[in-house]
């Protein structure tokens, strides 16, 4: 599924393609559809946070036709349906009329009928509110401030349905088909692979404990009467972080791809015989990001990018490690001139690894001190713009900014054997702020490194980020004198942004270690709250949030500009925690540039629509500011 956005339009071009592994050919099978979001379960709520959805087209069994999911705005209520077409291109068209979004799809074993799952008790649980709204919503953990006032319908059960492939019979599918669902669906588990005759091979948490380095295992069929106990890998290839795991056809070793090497930042794949005592084989080792991969053959079909170069589909060759680039959905970007980067290395004061990649403008000299932007907080595959998509990095070198795009170290929870659960893990990252001060270390022996180089000039220093790279942004402002200009996309928590995301988020940051809200404790909060160190802080800072989240800066907001401090926020509307519009994300980019060209460059764009911006930014400028 290709997807590609038009500011103009602030819409999204979307096609289905089929791709021919042997000829190459490219055959676009359907064109259209909306915007499609993730959604996740948080807080007992099913939630969106600005996420597409990814999604999965499912061949029939007999290989004539693709069934996969489409959103269209103006038709069917907007919801999620399932659609089919023929391989051939023809008969595109919506099998489905859900009154739900459907969240995933897939053959039944003969091909006649189409299974999908949904959560059909939604609509009823959104009558029911708005019925219990005519009395008046009572205030408790069903409404998020931030995202408005109506109560959010609570998690609703799956339920598998089942319809013929013609559109006709739809209904609750049966225990046999729920089975095959099931099944089929649980291929899209990378962790897990199932053989013809039901072996499994799974790559699960040691001793279940989901804070615990995963094992590679093999087990017995489901069904097997056998009590033959599973056989374990035990070379230190099958231990760690695992990307996913594939039988072979031939069912005589599986291939698995895992992340090891200096804070993971290599893609290893490897072959095992599935015998004990037998080493895997290494196979392929990369710098290069490698998702989405599936069994083709032998072989293996993935997507891979790395910094430089956005994502293609390539094939690896699973006999001698090679990589073969079969499609490349950006050709145009080979004639963009790009400029050096430099992976760099180091420990924080913890002795956990991090990286950066030090991104450096075209033509540039040796020697020549340039300002510098630190972009958050992972690092890896291509460098658009950060988490979040925020910050384009690429496109602020090419302006004569430096940028260091950080990968951030493992979690002070991993110095922690003792940790078990969520509820363990919050304690040790919260305690002392704990993982803040982790963070902020790393960022510093970063960019000490980059000015150590003589790149970066330790006078015109700025930092990003959204989310936790918000979080550790805002901490590194009150914390140090390090950076001069700032730009976030998330704001806050702080001693009174909880209350505005509600009892649910209260209850659990109480949990975690935090004051609530009867009790005031500025101790606590004085590493971390804006608003508590707005007499001393002066590095100007932009806002750029969603219009769901915006609530919780509103106190940050109102104390910094009370106390003259050089603050602008910007709130995007229909949007959430990651930016999804087009139109939106360009003006993200576009004010992001600019803000870190003014204050790091002394330079201004003339365009005439911007001079009212540049006469705010001005007169920020010019505004006394405390000495650090």
């Amino acid at each position: 599924m290709l997807s590609r956005a038009d500011p103009d339009s602030n819409s999204y071009c979307r096609a289905l393609v089929v791709l021919d592994l042997e000829s190459g050919a490219l055959r676009i099978v359907d064109r259209g559809g909306d915007y499609m979001f993730d959604a996740f379960p948080m807080y007992g709520r099913v939630l969106r946070n600005g996420f597409t959805a990814v999604v999965t087209p499912r061949w029939s069994p007999d290989g004539s036709s693709i069934a996969y999911l489409r959103r269209d705005s103006d038709r069917e209520g907007g919801k999620v349906q399932v659609w089919t077409v023929q391989a051939n291109g023809e008969g595109a068209h919506s099998v489905t009329q859900s009154t739900v979004d459907v969240e995933a799809v897939s053959w039944s074993d003969d091909g006649r009928r189409l299974l999908y799952s949904a959560r059909s008790s939604t609509e009823a649980a959104e009558r029911a509110l708005m019925r219990e709204g005519r009395s008046g919503w009572l205030y408790d953990e069903k409404i998020v401030p931030t995202i408005g006032p109506t109560p959010i319908v609570p998690v609703q059960q799956l339920e598998t349905l089942s319809i013929a492939a013609d559109g006709t019979g739809s209904r609750r599918a049966n225990e046999g088909e729920v089975k095959q669902f099931e099944t089929h669906i649980a291929v899209d588990n990378a962790l897990r692979a199932v053989r013809s005759d039901g072996r499994r091979a799974s790559a699960g948490h040691i001793d279940n404990n989901t804070y615990a380095p995963r094992q590679i295992t093999i087990e017995a069929a489901e069904s097997s009467s056998t009590d033959q106990p599973g056989v374990k890998c035990s070379d230190a290839s099958c231990r760690g972080a695992f990307i996913g795991i594939w039988w072979q056809p031939d069912g005589k070793s599986v291939l698995f791809l895992r992340r090891e090497g200096w804070n993971k930042e290599t893609a290893a794949l490897y072959r095992w015989s599935g015998e004990a005592g037998a080493v895997p084989v290494s196979v392929l080792k990369t710098r290069d990001t490698l998702l989405g991969c599936v069994p083709a053959g032998v072989n293996l079909l993935c997507t891979r990018e790395n910094a430089v170069t956005p994502r293609r589909v390539a094939l690896i060759d699973t006999t001698n490690g090679q990589i073969s680039d079969l499609f490349d959905p950006n050709p145009e970007f080979a004639g963009i001139r790009l400029g050096k980067v430099e992976r760099l290395h180091w420990r924080n004061n913890l002795g956990l690894e991090a990286w950066g990649d030090l991104v450096l403008p075209p033509g540039y000299r040796k020697g020549t001190r340039l300002p510098m932007v630190v972009v958050q907080y992972h690092s890896q595959g291509f460098l658009r713009g950060g988490t979040g998509d925020e910050y384009p990095v690429h496109a602020m070198a090419a302006a004569g900014i430096a940028v260091l795009s950080l990968e951030r170290p493992g979690p002070v929870t991993s110095l922690h054997p003792e940790v078990r659960t969520m509820d363990d893990a919050l304690k040790v990252l919260s305690k002392d702020w704990a993982e803040r001060r982790s963070i902020q270390s790393s960022i510093e022996t970063g960019v000490k490194a980059a000015v150590d180089l003589g790149v970066a000039d330790p006078r015109r220093l700025g930092i990003t980020g959204l989310s936790d790279g918000a979080s550790s942004a805002r901490f590194a402002l009150i914390n140090s004198n390090l950076f001069k200009v700032a730009a976030i996309s998330t704001c806050c928590v702080d001693e009174r942004a909880l209350t505005y995301n509600g009892l649910a988020v209260e209850r659990t940051f109480e949990a975690m270690g935090y004051p609530p809200p009867a009790r005031e404790d500025p101790e606590f909060w004085k590493p971390y709250s804006f608003a508590l160190n707005a007499q001393r802080l002066g590095q100007p800072l932009l806002m750029q949030l969603a219009d769901d989240e915006y609530l919780g800066a509103l106190n940050t907001f109102a104390v910094l500009k009370s106390a003259g401090r050089p603050v602008e926020m910007f709130v995007y509307p229909g949007e959430h925690h990651n930016k999804w519009q087009p139109a939106h994300r360009g003006a993200v980019y576009t004010r992001n540039l600019d803000w870190f060209a003014f204050w790091l460059q002394d330079r201004e764009d003339p365009d005439p629509a911007k001079r009212a911006q540049y006469e705010r930014w001005e007169a920020l400028r010019d505004r006394p500011r405390p000495r650090p």
